[in-house]
């Protein structure tokens, strides 16, 4: 029984695929963090850029 748990756990050691599910995870973790600081910004841009062009038109 203990040479079986001592090859499970080698083979859980050696299992990579746990580690490519974690970078996605942190790469999804990354892309939020910079929409939710970027997108507040960008949209009041837009929103003056949009406004300028309403006025300079009426």
């Amino acid at each position: 029984m203990e040479n079986f748990s001592k090859t499970r756990f080698i083979q859980f050691i050696r299992d990579e695929e746990g580690a490519s599910a974690i970078e996605y995870a942190l790469i999804a973790a990354m892309v939020a963090i910079a929409l939710v600081t970027f997108v507040d910004p960008i949209n009041a841009a837009v929103k003056v850029i949009f406004t300028s062009i309403q006025t300079a038109l009426t």
